[in-house]
């Protein structure tokens, strides 16, 4: 397989495992992943492709039912068959859970009108989401960019320093002088690495946990309350994150997802994974948030990185790197102004991504009320 090629490679997951010059199935196929954490998920092939051995390939009787209205039902139940997965390890899914899916055969006329309904409203839903995605993608790069000039304090955003030799102070409205020192994160505060834990731990309700994989999908720049739990035996050998400490991400499968931080705004402690370090600092919880987001804290992190099948960032080294650090007030003002940005940007309640989840929400809506049947009654 290489990045590039005429045609990808359908695995486990949502996206292509690569591409290659060669394929063994032909266009407008239904696919189902077979392994990986997406297994289950079921998915519309447009063009020629490559199946590999961790997805599962569909063809209908055509006498009995039509491809297309075959897929839109499989992707109706796509969360079903993503709960039937089994295994500890790597997640799979039997072809007997599949095989043994009740499937409603209406005829075939009826088939070809559902389908023309939820072919126009999902390519009406594409359409809009893209759009939508499109002005996000811009409001993000435009929340980065403010971002990294308000924590980089050069002339443009605060009135002093230069990106080549910093200054020590800044004026920030209305007209007050800020002292600003640069330190390293060893001198501020203090890295404990979590302790091991494995998913098959976590439980509904116990002692909430944050594992290393949650961080990358899951939570933004803080939180208040985690994705799963561990039961009080096996919480009793961990290390804790209390309220306003910072968890940062120590091991990952690149060198970007590493030194990626969550503020820690819970009440109760949070068990922390061994992939991560908990930060304990002076520092305000979202300020330094929003910090190890900036290109400079996130090339200092890269440049420690040890690159394997696992990278991962020592605690020593983790305590070199150097991040502005102004007094406490200003602090909460840049928290104040980059939280409200980052709000509107990337919280589901509001702004862009509501009317985009809005948008997909009505058409899974319609979609599941045209494929829901009831028997007649004997």
């Amino acid at each position: 397989m290489n990045e590039e090629g005429s045609y990808p490679v359908i695995n486990g997951g949502v996206n292509p495992s690569g591409y290659i010059e060669s394929y063994n199935e032909p266009q407008n196929t239904i696919t189902i992943s077979q392994g990986g954490a997406s297994a289950g998920f079921v998915a519309w092939q447009e063009n020629q492709f490559w199946a590999g051995a961790h997805c599962y390939v569909v063809r209908p009787k055509l006498d009995l039912i039509l491809n297309r209205f075959l897929f839109f039902f499989l992707k109706n139940q796509e969360i079903y068959l993503q709960q039937m997965q089994h295994g500890a390890g790597i997640p799979a899914l039997n072809r007997d859970k599949v095989n043994n899916l009740l499937i409603p055969i209406p005829p075939l006329p009826v088939q070809e009108e559902i389908v023309r309904i939820l072919d126009r409203f999902s390519n009406y839903a594409a359409e809009l989401q893209a759009e939508l995605q499109a002005e996000l993608q811009a409001r993000k790069e435009q929340y980065e960019y403010y971002r990294n000039l308000l924590l980089t304090f050069n002339p443009s955003a605060c009135g002093c320093g230069t990106d080549d030799k910093q200054k020590d102070s800044v004026i920030a409205p209305p007209s007050t002088t800020y002292k600003i020192q640069w330190k390293k994160m060893g001198e501020i505060g203090t890295f404990i690495r979590g302790k091991r834990f494995v998913r098959t731990d976590i439980v509904e309700c116990g002692v909430p946990c944050i594992h290393y994989g949650d961080m990358y999908t899951y939570y933004g720049l803080y939180a208040t309350k985690t994705r799963g739990y561990i039961n009080q035996k096996i919480a009793e050998k961990m290390r804790f994150a209390e309220k306003n400490d910072i968890v940062i991400v120590a091991a990952g499968e690149n060198k970007d997802d590493l030194g990626n931080a969550l503020a820690w705004l819970g009440e109760e402690p949070a068990a922390v994974h061994d992939a991560c370090f908990i930060f304990k600092s002076k520092m305000h919880p979202n300020y330094l948030s929003h910090v190890c987001r900036t290109k400079s804290y996130h090339n200092q992190v890269r440049m420690f990185a040890n690159e394997a099948k696992i990278c991962s960032v020592s605690g020593t080294d983790l305590a070199k790197v150097v991040i502005p650090l102004p007094p406490y007030e200003l602090q909460e003002k840049i928290a104040s102004i980059l939280d409200r940005f980052e709000t509107l940007v990337n919280d589901l309640s509001k702004g862009l991504p509501a009317e985009i989840e809005a948008v997909k929400t009505r058409y899974e809506y319609y979609r599941n009320k045209l494929l829901t049947f009831k028997p007649l009654p004997a």
